[in-house]
């Protein structure tokens, strides 16, 4: 089912040489140049420390190329997203969200027949073991979502054992399916359990997101009716989320993995990385700004506060570290915020008019139009998950949920690839040089 398929990818090729020159001794030394299919080349500096001596210093990794990957590609100066060469538009117009991580595991969109097995996989092992449900009374009622996942996932390493099992491939799918398919019914739990109501389990006869806002939402004693603009608009977030290169958690997972272990505790590790508020909780963080402003009226003095350079106060939800010019992301959220307003009938709400006179400010102002500061998907996202009755506190489980088919598909391209080692970064040493140890009454 999960056949790597890259007739439509081209692999590295050469294409010439950077010198590297010490201009202390004159010595010189000559790197590959690599170019992928599309995006910028590189110099392939994995023998540098051999033949020089010396590491490269790259704080976050900006100019790394940690791996090469067919699964995701990010243009930040254009807004482009590709899915395995896919627009990220289409496939939020015309697609699902199994069906998207589908293409992410496999290289290629499924034919019927596929997806009907991979959708059926996906189906039949959404239910957690019962002992796993007893798991959940042992966290605090207040305990974040984000908490109970990264415990509740870790622990299926128990359940599900492995024996270096990143070597088989069979064994890897399994791994994969149940992630793909109990992550959601875990972030549903996480909730439930946080308000004290029983935990739904999940139905068969709905589709993904469908399933997941029934687990949330719908309770023991009445029907619950998933609204199609509510489940349409969390697809969308799902697939919009699904995969976004070599980001934090992403490479959280792949560190992880590349010492071979448990996929469930790499996949425990990714959900904590995307716990941090400069990653997975900037929807969170925007919903909270809009707490903070309260009122329209005092929108135009939190404005001057973001255009003010020496004001530590920065707009939540605007501009994006990646898209330089805007988010494609963003861009299909825009319109799935209106519509799911329209659909609840919410454009009265206090907040959620906050939120829609930033929009109209930073789409027209002319500071935020030329610094290209645009609402991203962040900004959307907050807006449309506020509005359908999520907790600022679900948000990033949600993102969770989504990102884990970006997780799985890197970790199964990780664990193939036959050049793949166990990371390692090096360090630029700052501390005190090697000191001979003295007895307490000799130290001043």
């Amino acid at each position: 089912m999960a056949k790597e398929t890259t007739a439509k990818a081209m692999p590295m090729k050469k294409s010439g040489t950077v010198t590297l020159t010490d201009d202390a001794t004159g010595k010189s030394w000559q790197f590959p140049v690599e170019r992928g299919s599309v995006g910028p080349a590189v110099f392939d500096i994995r023998k540098l420390y051999n033949e020089t001596g010396l590491f490269t210093y790259d704080p976050g990794y900006m100019s790394t190329a940690s791996c090469e990957s067919k699964i995701t590609y990010i243009d930040g100066e254009e807004g482009i997203l590709l899915y395995r060469g896919y627009p990220i538009e289409e496939l939020a117009e015309k697609s699902t969200f199994p069906e998207v991580a589908y293409l992410l595991l496999n290289g290629e969109l499924p034919k019927r027949g596929e997806f009907d097995d991979f959708n059926r996989m996906i189906t039949r092992h959404t239910m957690i073991h019962e002992q796993l449900v007893q798991l959940f009374r042992g966290f605090r009622r207040d305990a974040h979502p984000m908490a109970v996942m990264v415990g509740v996932v870790g622990a299926m390493s128990a359940f599900y054992p492995s024996d270096n099992s990143s070597h088989d491939p069979t064994e890897r799918l399994s791994h994969i399916h149940r992630l793909l398919a109990k992550v959601p019914t875990i972030a549903a739990m996480a909730y439930k359990y946080s308000v004290g109501q029983p935990f739904m389990y999940p139905r068969n006869d709905l589709s993904y997101a469908e399933n997941f806002l029934h687990m949330v939402f719908a309770v023991p004693a009445e029907d619950y009716v998933v609204n199609p603009v509510l489940a349409r608009a969390l697809d969308d977030i799902f697939i919009l989320h699904a995969d976004h290169e070599q980001n934090a958690s992403t490479s959280t997972v792949r560190l992880a993995g590349s010492s071979g272990a448990n996929p469930f505790a790499c996949i425990a590790a990714g959900i904590a990385c995307l716990w941090g508020p400069a990653h997975g909780g900037a929807n969170e963080a925007v919903v909270n700004m809009l707490r903070e402003i309260g009122d329209k009226k005092r929108i135009p003095d939190f404005i001057r506060r973001a255009k003010d350079k020496d004001d530590p106060f920065r707009l939540m939800g605007f501009g994006h570290r990646v898209y330089k010019n805007f988010d494609p992301r963003a861009q299909v959220l825009r319109k799935r915020a209106h519509e799911v307003l329209d659909e609840l009938g919410m454009h009265d709400e206090p907040l959620l008019q906050l939120a829609q006179e930033l929009e109209r400010i930073a789409l027209e102002d002319e500071y935020f139009v030329e610094r290209k500061l645009y609402p991203n998907v962040d900004f959307y996202s907050g807006i449309i998950l506020r509005a359908m009755g999520f907790p600022t506190s679900m948000f990033t489980a949600l993102f969770a949920v989504a990102r884990t088919a970006g997780w799985v598909a890197q970790w199964h391209e990780m664990a193939g690839d036959p050049v793949q080692k166990i990371g390692r970064p090096r360090q630029l040493y700052t501390g005190a040089a090697r000191r001979n140890y003295t007895g307490p009454d000799e130290r001043s």
